[in-house]
């Protein structure tokens, strides 16, 4: 082996240690970035609905076509909506309410399969960090709309729960959708969750079956009826603190 075939000579582990180090401060500016720049384009788009579900939904599904009424809905009420920005239900989502009143909104993620963006955004956000995206998400949401979907669906719905519940964000109308989809997770609650003590008997209050398009417009608007969109000192200063 001639002096240019030399292999490098490894790093110290100290070194390693110190280098690792380094690269995760940096990282955090990389957080703070996405955070001011999502907070900026967004600021303005409120009152604002969540929809969450499937990224494999195929257009012409009746679940695909559910979505994309219940956003054209929201967006002609006055809601911009926001969506995932990806395909499936958020492609759906996303059309509804390009279609409509107000803006179509996208919190894109960069993945290695599945998510692409879709063509129907009038504002377009893309993050690297998931914990970024889904406190934006909760951020700018006055109601989450979830329709059926798989394990990032389920996420979204979780921890809605578990914010409102702990009190970390103000109650807002969390709604599923297609209740033959939901129907074993609530039973399941009920039955297992409820009756063992792990959750109270009032935290089911918190999720909504609704299968009805223009109820779940009227359901938002019903919770916000008395006290009205804007969150209360209180509420911001929790939100703060998500």
């Amino acid at each position: 082996m001639n002096e240019k075939q030399k292999l490098p000579v490894p790093l110290a582990p100290e070194l390693v240690e110190k280098t690792w180090a380094a690269r995760e401060s940096w990282r955090v500016f990389g957080i703070m970035s996405e955070f001011v720049e999502a907070t900026e384009r967004l600021a303005h788009i409120q009152p604002a609905v969540s929809i969450f579900g499937s990224a494999r939904i195929a257009r012409g599904h009746p679940y695909y076509q559910l979505t994309e009424d219940v956003s054209r809905r929201l967006s002609d009420a006055g809601f911009s909506v926001i969506s995932g920005g990806g395909p499936g239900a958020m492609e759906a989502a996303n059309k509804g309410a390009f279609a409509g009143r107000s803006p179509s909104v996208g919190l894109n993620i960069q993945l290695p399969h599945e998510q692409s963006s879709n063509q129907y955004q009038d504002i377009s956000q893309t993050f690297s960090r998931f914990f970024v995206r889904k406190v934006m998400f909760v951020k700018f949401a006055c109601a989450y709309v979830v329709v059926p979907g798989g394990f990032g669906t389920m996420d979204e719905l979780m921890e809605a729960l578990t914010l409102v519940q702990t009190g970390k964000i103000r109650r807002f109308p969390i709604i599923l959708m297609q209740s033959s989809y939901w129907r074993g997770l609530i039973d399941w609650i009920q039955d297992r969750m409820v009756s063992e003590g792990m959750i109270g008997d009032t935290d089911m209050d918190l999720i909504k079956l609704i299968d009805d398009p223009e109820k779940v417009v009227a359901a938002i608007f019903d919770h916000y009826e008395k006290r009205g969109f804007e969150p209360t000192a209180a509420e911001r200063e929790a939100q703060l603190n998500l």
